[in-house]
C-alpha cells in the first residue's frame, strides 16, 4: 500500500512539474495583437468627419500615414504585445486592386483583403472576410487581442467568434459630427470602445481642391534628393532632442511615432517644396533617410 502511494505521490509531483513548466513557457510567450480596418467604414466616417462628404472622390487619404498612426496607437495600447499585422478589407471591382490599394498593400505589416464592389458602388463580401481571419487567428491562438475599426452590425458575428475562441476584440470607432456611425449591437458585443477623433485624422484626411492649370508644375524629386532631406532632418531632430530621445526612437524600427511622422513630413514638403501625400515610395526613402542617418549616429 505505502509503494503504490508512494508511485501515485511520485506521479502527481511529476505532472504538476510539467504543468509548472508548461506555465511558465506560456508566462514567457509575448501577446500579439491585430489591428482589422473595414476601410469601407473608414473612408466614409473620416471623410463626414474632416471633409463633410463620405464620397471618396471628393477627398485625399494618406493611407500609408493612417495605418502607422493605427499602428502606434496600438503600440501605446498594447504595450506588452506585439504586431502580428494590419488587415485592410476594401472593395474593388472582381476583386481587382486599384492603383491605391496595392500601394497600400505594398506597405510593410500590412495585408489587403478584397471583397466585391457592386453596380452601386457597395463593399459586398467584406463581413465575411473579417470574420474568417478574426475566428482563424483566434481560434489558432495568433492573436490575444484585435483592434477592429468598424461600425456594421454585420460584424457581431466576427466579434462572437474571435471572443469564443479566448480574443479579445476591441471596436475602434470614428467621431461622428452627428448621432453615432456604429451599430449599438457590435458597442455592446466587444470587450473595450475607442472613439478617434477629428484632430486624430486632420493630418491624413483633406478635401481636394479644384485644379488650376495657370500654377508652375513642380518636378517630382528624386529619391536621392528625398533620402538627403530625411538624413538632414534626422541631423536637426538628433541636435534638438539628444541621444536618450534617441534610444527611446531606436527600438520602434522601421516605425516612427505618429507625431514624429507628421513632423518629419511636413518639414520635409518645406524643405522640398513638393507634396509627398499619396506618394508612398517617396514617404518611404525619406524614413529611410531619417533612419540611416539616426542608426549611424548610435
Amino acid at each position: 500500500m505505502n509503494d503504490d502511494l508512494a508511485a501515485l505521490g511520485a506521479r502527481i509531483d511529476r505532472t504538476n512539474e510539467l504543468l509548472q513548466r508548461m506555465l511558465a513557457e506560456v508566462a514567457k510567450t509575448p501577446s500579439t495583437h491585430a489591428i482589422f480596418v473595414d476601410a469601407g467604414y473608414l473612408y466614409a466616417a473620416a471623410g463626414r468627419l474632416v471633409a463633410g462628404t463620405e464620397d471618396r472622390r471628393a477627398f485625399d487619404v494618406d493611407a500609408e500615414g493612417l495605418i502607422e498612426a493605427l499602428i502606434d496607437m496600438a503600440r501605446t495600447i498594447f504595450a506588452d504585445s506585439r504586431l502580428l499585422r494590419v488587415y485592410w478589407y476594401d472593395g474593388a471591382r472582381r476583386r481587382i486592386h486599384t492603383a491605391e490599394q496595392q500601394s497600400i498593400a505594398e506597405l510593410p505589416d500590412v495585408k489587403v483583403r478584397l471583397g466585391n464592389l457592386n453596380a452601386n458602388n457597395q463593399q459586398k463580401g467584406v463581413d465575411s472576410l473579417i470574420r474568417s481571419d478574426l475566428e482563424s487567428l483566434a481560434r489558432h491562438r495568433a492573436i490575444s487581442d484585435a483592434a477592429l475599426i468598424g461600425g456594421d452590425e454585420d460584424l457581431v458575428s466576427a466579434v462572437e467568434a474571435a471572443q469564443g475562441y479566448g480574443a479579445r476584440v476591441h471596436l475602434w470607432g470614428i467621431e461622428a459630427p452627428e448621432g453615432r456611425n456604429q451599430a449599438d449591437p457590435l458597442l455592446w458585443e466587444v470587450d473595450s470602445q475607442r472613439t478617434l477623433e477629428l484632430d486624430f485624422f486632420k493630418p491624413y484626411v483633406a478635401r481636394r481642391t479644384a485644379v488650376t492649370y495657370d500654377v508652375p508644375t513642380v518636378a517630382r524629386p528624386t529619391r536621392e534628393d528625398v533620402r538627403f532631406v530625411g538624413a538632414r532632418i534626422a541631423a536637426k531632430w538628433l541636435a534638438e532632442r539628444g541621444r536618450e530621445a534617441l534610444a527611446e526612437l531606436l527600438p520602434g524600427h522601421p516605425y516612427l511615432p505618429g507625431s514624429v511622422d507628421q513632423d518629419l513630413l511636413v518639414e520635409a514638403e518645406g524643405l522640398l517644396q513638393y507634396s509627398l501625400r499619396g506618394q508612398s515610395d517617396l514617404r518611404r526613402t525619406l524614413r529611410d533617410g531619417f533612419w540611416e542617418h539616426l542608426q549611424a549616429q548610435y
